[in-house]
This record gives structure tokens, sequence and C-alpha cells, in this order.
């Protein structure tokens, strides 16, 4: 489905990736790994468009993605959930998840889509009318993964969903993250919680310094000595 060929870029004249590669097929989980600073976030940016590359392929179901505008992309079938949520604070619950319906041209299945992400997440039914920026961390998270599948994609990116949650609501969302690919939905995972992430995942990337230094399945990374050392010291 997404397939990353030799990608440069950053911002400005500074690079941040150097040649990456990586696919993630449909209806698979496909975690990327790494420090603080490696790339993963960059890499997220230049595939949704929001930085041009410098140079390199990015292709989505075999068309080229390289020089299209972010809102085009979502078009495509590529929705992005960013770090640190990046909600509309004071508007509502309601009008954030219609928000994200914004590039649908048939308006008349956006309200039976509402009904769907909200079976998914329950609590944002009990807190349709309520101001997002009152929500708590774990609300909050919720709702911005479910305003990016207000998009109908069919490849979801996630930029570290764990990030300042409680241990629990961390079960919470990345079951509900299986639950998005059992609906047949690919996702592209960047996470620092490297134990939890290869748990779900099919497959994973280990990014150091702007490039891809180990690949390969999810179990098969979970058990390498170097993976253990650097990201599943208990």
């Amino acid at each position: 489905m997404l397939a990353v060929r030799n990608l440069h870029g950053g911002y400005g004249k500074i690079p941040v990736l150097h040649g990456v590669s990586l696919d993630v097929p449909a209806a698979s989980i496909v975690t990327l790994l790494g420090a603080n600073g490696a790339g993963k976030t960059t890499t997220l940016r230049l595939i949704t468009g929001l930085i041009a590359a410098m140079s390199g392929d990015v292709r989505f179901d075999g068309r080229p993605l390289t020089g299209l505008r972010p809102d085009r992309i979502v078009r495509l079938g590529i929705s992005m959930v960013p770090e640190r949520r990046e909600l509309f604070g004071d508007m509502t619950v309601e009008q954030n998840l219609r928000l994200g319906a914004f590039t649908r041209t048939k308006k008349s299945n956006v309200r039976e889509d509402l009904d769907w992400v909200m079976e998914i997440f329950p609590r944002l039914r009990e807190r349709y009318r309520q101001i997002a920026g009152t929500l708590s961390g774990g609300e909050q998270q919720m709702l911005a993964i479910a305003r990016a599948m207000m998009a109908n994609p069919k490849l979801l990116l996630l930029d570290e969903p764990s990030l300042g949650l409680a241990p629990r609501l961390v079960e919470d969302i990345f079951a509900v993250v299986g639950q998005i690919k059992a609906m047949g939905i690919g996702v592209l995972l960047v996470e620092q919680n490297a134990r939890m992430a290869l748990s779900i995942a099919d497959a994973g990337y280990i990014m150091e310094t702007g490039e891809i230094r180990l690949q390969g399945r999810a179990r098969a990374l979970e058990f390498d000595p170097g993976v253990q050392r650097a990201y599943l010291r208990t």
C-alpha cells in the first residue's frame, strides 16, 4: 500500500532523513522506532506532504505522492494523528469530528461514521457536546484518532499515541489500534514505547540519525539483543 524509497528531506536546507525506505502493506501495523531526534516525525511529515522532500519517492497504492498538497493526500486515503494531538481546543468534540471529514464529498455518510467512531470510543459519545480542551489527556487522544478516522482512511499514521498517558490508557489506545487493523486499515505507528508497539505490530523499522538501521518482523525485532538493550530495558 505505502512504499517509501530513498527518501531525503528536512527543514530548509538542513537534511534530517538520509535515504529512508520502508513499506506498509495493506491492513497491517508497521512500527517505526527510534530515539528522540531520529527522524520519525519528519518521516511522517514528508509522507503527508507537510514538508517537501529533497529527493526520493513516496507511493500509495502505486500512485506518487511527492509534491502533492496535504489535503490531496488525505483525499487519497492517508490520515495522520499528530504528536500532541493538535485538536481545536475551543471547539466541541462533535465539531472536531466533523472537521475530520472536511475532504469528503458524500456528506450523507458523515452521520453514519460519527456513530461508528463513537462505537469505537464510547467516551466520546458521553463528551459529544463538551469543549475538546476540557477533556482528559486520554480522551483527547481518543478524539484525535477518531477525528483522523472521520476522513475514511485506508492508512492511518500515528505519531506517539501513548505520549503522556497513564499505563491503563495506553493499553486502551493500543487495543483500538488493533481494532483499526481488523477493519482492514493499515497503520504506520511511530512510538517510543517499543515493547507495546512491537507487541501489536506485524513489522518494524529501527531509525537512527535519519536512517533505517534495522528492519524485520516485529517478533524478530522484539528478541533482537541490540533492540532489547536499546529499547526494551525494564
